[in-house]
């Protein structure tokens, strides 16, 4: 019996009504949007998703699933000690080209911890004389009751947004991006979710969606307005009506995940994840499949939780040895679903890297992981380092199970060399490389193929 087969044979003909009800709603929106800038196509659920590729389950030995299994959420957190984790994510680096390599965590007490790699000011600890990495993770100055964390940013429990690192952070005229070792207020409206990339922001607050930054993929002004070279102070997204936002995803395309569990996009193509003849497409459009209930987006990669199922989709990096071409590959642009053993709650990304630290560009595998319904951990592709938890460093081509967590994990983050656990108890565990500090063990540049407990203040 195969999970993820049946759930799609059981999801399609509801997909497909979804999909001819978003199509006929952002028709009419259309028509009454100015700023739309050219025909897109309606969403088509038999065309825009690509089927499952042999489900693994069976080969693996899992139980089969319930075939209703229809929704599903991350196990809580309850708190086991005073030093407890309640979100994690990963921190940026300085640009899209550098290597992300480092985490932070929300903790129970409203304050925010980092650790990993600190070349673009992402720890938060104040000035050059703490601007290096570290093993050891500490608190990020001058944070408290923060309830919403996202990569370097935090809302508080007033609504408002802070953000360190490196990023456009509205904090000059003169220079888009800037480099902030502390925490800086964001002068925008109470908000509810922040969310920024390299060089984008966006923030969902009482009026709506507000978006700045650069216009570099059509992110903040269609592009018959503005051109792509802007770089552009907030203004509001012309989104349609709709559920509640639930969170907001910003990468080099933006995301708006509702509570009914839709999900819109605009921005690069891909990873837009739909079918659209622009590139990029500045109108924010349903993807055709629904019951989103968690996503991931590191740049041009994605990967997104629905009713139980994983499904990834994004650029891919040229090889040295392709033609050059001006053309975007559509390869995987749309939503896959991926074959795993077990419902999955949520799924992390990683973005393509271009390793040239030899003198010879050197794209590295992507690679993912997944936490399920049981709280289980299953990582697949790049392992060089032991970051897919296996125990080997050899390439997991399919799924395979961490082992060594000692209770069941609430949520998984990824950077390149290596991967963070959150658990229920509220701790953390991390394995792979620990070149920049990633592993949070107080010690820098020994690896581990094992999870290893973080040392949360």
């Amino acid at each position: 019996m195969r999970f993820t087969r049946r759930l799609l044979d059981r999801r399609a003909s509801s997909t497909l009504a979804i999909a001819s009800t978003l199509a006929f709603a952002g028709a009419a929106w259309s028509c009454a949007d100015d700023n739309d800038v050219g025909p897109v196509h309606s969403p088509d659920a038999s065309s825009d998703i690509v089927p499952s590729p042999q489900d693994a389950a069976d080969e693996d030995g899992s139980q089969p699933r319930d075939a209703s299994f229809v929704d599903a959420a991350p196990l809580p957190v309850v708190c086991a000690s005073s030093s407890c984790a309640t979100s994690l994510v990963t921190t940026l680096g300085a640009s899209s080209t550098s290597r992300a390599e480092g985490f932070c965590a929300l903790m129970h007490d409203g304050t925010v911890v980092c650790w990993g790699a600190n070349d673009a000011g992402q720890l938060g600890r104040g000035d050059d004389a703490n601007a290096h990495d570290s093993a050891t993770p500490a608190r990020v100055v001058g944070l408290s009751e923060i309830v919403s964390l996202n990569h370097t940013c935090a809302i508080d429990k007033n609504g408002a947004a802070f953000c360190w690192g490196t990023g456009p952070f509205l904090q000059s005229d003169v220079e888009p991006l800037t480099i902030e070792r502390t925490p800086v207020k964001l002068p925008i409206p109470p908000a509810t979710r922040v969310s920024v990339s390299h060089e984008t922001a966006c923030a969902v607050i009482a009026g709506g969606v507000s978006c700045w930054g650069s216009n570099a993929d059509g992110q903040v002004a269609p592009l018959d307005i503005e051109p792509r070279s802007a770089t552009l102070k907030p203004r509001q997204i012309p989104v349609a009506a709709g559920s509640p936002i639930h969170d907001i995803i910003v990468g080099r395309a933006t995301f708006l995940l509702r509570d009914d569990g839709t999900l819109e996009s605009w921005g690069a193509n891909p990873p837009l994840g739909r079918r659209s003849p622009l590139f990029p497409d500045p109108t924010p459009r349903p993807i055709a499949l629904g019951g989103f209930s968690a996503m991931d987006l590191m740049d041009d990669s994605a990967c997104a939780a629905a009713g139980g199922v994983g499904y990834c989709w994004g650029s891919v990096v040229p090889k040295a040895s392709d033609p050059p071409t001006n053309s975007p590959n559509l390869t995987n642009a749309l939503p896959e679903a991926v074959a795993m053993p077990e419902p999955v709650v949520q799924i992390a990304a990683t973005p393509n890297v271009v390793n040239d630290d030899f003198g010879a560009p050197i794209v590295q595998p992507r690679r993912w992981c997944t936490s399920t319904t049981l709280g289980n951990v299953y990582c697949w592709g790049y392992n060089a380092s032991g970051q897919a938890g296996d125990g080997t460093k050899d390439h997991a081509y399919k799924a395979v199970k961490v082992d060594g967590l000692p209770a069941p994990a609430a949520q998984v983050k990824t950077t390149p060399d290596a991967t963070c656990a959150l658990l229920t108890t509220g701790k953390v565990y991390c394995w792979g490389s620990n070149f920049y500090g990633q592993l949070g063990n107080g010690k820098i540049k020994i690896a581990s193929l094992v999870p290893q407990e973080l040392v949360l203040p």
